[in-house]
């Protein structure tokens, strides 16, 4: 059980540097494996990036590998995304979300998201 929210979205021009967090209330937190996920209107839901339990394992979808970062502080409850050379196209709204076992880039393996924080990148 483990509640999450999204802050740290904002409007920043093309080239520029953001980082999204997750703050996460209720117990277990470092129980579960978290992703980072977007949607752009029209479009659907997306992978980003995952990490597991410990931050050992890391994923990244691969339009965003070497641009984003994601990790995890545990003891502090929160999961980041560190987005540096952003583009256009990587506008959306970013959500995290918990899975209970391992990470998966299948959006139907997560039971818990958060409500989003919307990211505007500028041409």
């Amino acid at each position: 059980q483990v509640q999450l929210v999204e802050s740290g979205g904002g409007l920043v021009q093309a080239g520029g540097s953001l980082r999204v967090s997750c703050a996460a209330s209720g117990r277990s937190f470092s129980s579960y494996a978290m992703g980072w996920f977007r949607q752009a209107p029209g479009k659907e839901r997306e992978f980003v990036a995952g990490i597991s339990t410990s931050g050992r394992v890391i994923d990244y979808t691969d339009s965003v590998k070497g641009r984003f970062a994601i990790s995890r502080d545990n003891a502090k409850n929160t999961v980041y995304l560190q987005m540096s050379s952003l583009k256009p196209e990587d506008t959306a709204n970013y959500y995290c979300a918990a899975a209970s076992y391992t990470g998966s880039r299948s959006a139907n393996m997560y039971h818990t998201w958060g409500q989003g924080t919307q990211v505007t990148v500028s041409s």
